[in-house]
């Protein structure tokens, strides 16, 4: 049986993985690639990752689960008319 060697680039792949780094593939505009390559180096820098990864969280993230009261602030209330009739109460056997 055959012995498989390890190649450099499968070396150099696991050692990514074990730092849990993982290869994207992005297909971009070519007047955007170098703007790409910033934000992933950016990304990769530890003095500016922080700061990278708040800012698109927050540009781009996807929005967080809203309370009830959240959504009813946002909700365009002031176009319907949405008033209850005050007669007086069903009859409740208790």
């Amino acid at each position: 049986m055959a012995q498989t060697r390890k190649t450099p680039l499968s070396t150099y792949r696991r050692r990514l993985k074990r730092q849990g780094i993982v290869r994207v593939e992005v297909q971009v505009r070519k007047e955007d690639a170098g703007l790409v390559r910033q934000v992933a180096r950016a990304l990769a820098d530890p003095r500016r990752a922080e700061e990278a990864r708040a800012f698109l969280r927050a540009r781009f993230g996807a929005p967080g689960a809203k309370g009830l009261k959240a959504l009813l602030a946002e909700a365009p209330l002031e176009e319907g008319d949405i008033e209850r009739s005050r007669e007086a109460a069903r009859a409740v056997d208790l």
